[in-house]
């Protein structure tokens, strides 16, 4: 009941303070569930998507290849100084160090929709770059204690953590795909060892090499089994692609490759219709209730747009669904609106109830199912 209205919150795009009110608890019961250090937000996102893509299953294609998608975020806090575990994090697009967090996210694809299932709110273990409060506890035993000592571990080691916890969730997948700050020699073997096949791009850096035949070579040098598409608009430069799976050809490991930019979609649109960036919280256990608050609000947004028969866009659909939470006093003017028009249409013509099956086929389905409830 706290987390629904919450995303009705989200939904609403108000913070919890001017969202309105509920009948059953207080906003600041709202804030205690967000800062309450036992809930486990990482397991619930994941189960929330499981039982999502249970529901789609059936509609998906049995050839389709299902992929993971792995890549991670700048979470600004250019303000806060106070903010427990805050750090400074690179930021790989303006090249400086900034101040706030990294987050780290795992999601779900199976070419049409995409799911956040697992994340992770990394922070920095070197001492010159916190900022903020130490963690308030490290206990191994707890929740908290176990989230916060993960904001500090290296990024690569939690990556294959929360693939971990996905695929022993029943999350169904074939493959995962990530960009070259995740491609690593490493990654892939343990990635194979979890059953899982990986695609990635990989570095081109002296400081691995690869062994071809009792021969290392760099990646500038190496002749492997990997795919390399030139780079647009760099002449004798290219793309190097690798995966573990040997029976995929070069167009087919593009096109699966070509998925990873749904996650920066979703980056996208959470940070600019769902306030993603926009926490003032303080705690660390609140900063990752909200960014699993908006994970499920995505996951209705994606469910939502699967459902709909036309190209609207999860940020028209967001806006639609927010005028929908309120009360429901379009719908029930538009049902009154239908009903007079039915009765003019008896003196006109059959043609205008053909017309208006046509609009009512043309709604989003929660729409449809609200008119048919007030009908």
């Amino acid at each position: 009941m706290v987390i629904t209205w919450m995303i009705k919150a989200r939904f609403a795009r108000k913070s919890l303070y001017r969202c309105q009110r509920a009948k059953n608890f207080t906003a600041k019961t709202g804030r205690n569930v967000l800062n309450d250090g036992r809930i486990n937000w990482q397991k619930l996102v994941c189960l929330a998507a499981v039982k999502l893509i249970s529901v789609l299953k059936p509609v998906i294609d049995r050839r389709r290849r299902l992929a993971l998608i792995v890549d991670d975020t700048l979470m600004a806090r250019s303000c806060s100084k106070k903010t427990e575990l805050l750090a400074k994090v690179y930021d790989h697009d303006k090249h400086e160090f900034l101040t706030g967090y990294r987050g780290l996210t795992v999601g779900w694809s199976d070419g049409n929709t995409f799911l956040p299932v697992n994340f992770a709110l990394m922070s920095n273990k070197k001492k010159e770059n916190m900022i903020g409060n130490q963690p308030v506890t490290a206990d191994q035993c707890s929740i908290a204690g176990r989230r916060r000592t993960q904001a500090q571990r290296p990024m690569n080691a939690v990556t294959v953590e929360l693939l971990k916890q996905a695929v022993a969730l029943g999350l169904p997948a074939e493959y995962v795909l990530f960009d070259s700050w995740f491609s690593l020699p490493k990654i892939f073997w343990q990635l194979k060892q979890l059953g899982l096949d990986s695609v990635g791009m990989l570095k081109q850096t002296k400081k691995v090499y690869y062994r071809y035949r009792a021969t290392a070579f760099m990646m500038s040098k190496a002749c492997m089994n990997v795919w390399l598409p030139p780079k647009r608009g760099s002449k004798g430069k290219y793309l190097v692609l690798a995966t573990m799976q040997y029976k995929l050809h070069p167009q087919e490991i593009i096109q699966l490759y070509g998925r990873r930019w749904q996650i920066e979609t979703y980056f996208k649109a959470a940070k600019q219709y769902l306030a993603l960036n926009k926490s003032q919280i303080q705690s660390y256990d609140g900063q990752c209730g909200y960014i699993a608050v908006t994970a499920l609000t995505y996951d209705l947004l994606a469910w939502q747009e699967r459902q709909s028969i036309d190209d609207r866009t999860l940020g028209d659909l967001l806006y639609l669904m927010n005028e929908a939470l309120p009360d429901l006093a379009f719908e029930e003017a538009l049902v009154y609106l239908l009903t007079a028009l039915k009765e003019v249409k008896a003196e006109i013509s059959a043609t205008v109830e053909q017309i208006l099956d046509n609009f009512i086929k043309l709604l989003p389905v929660f729409m449809q199912k609200q008119l048919l409830r007030t009908a």
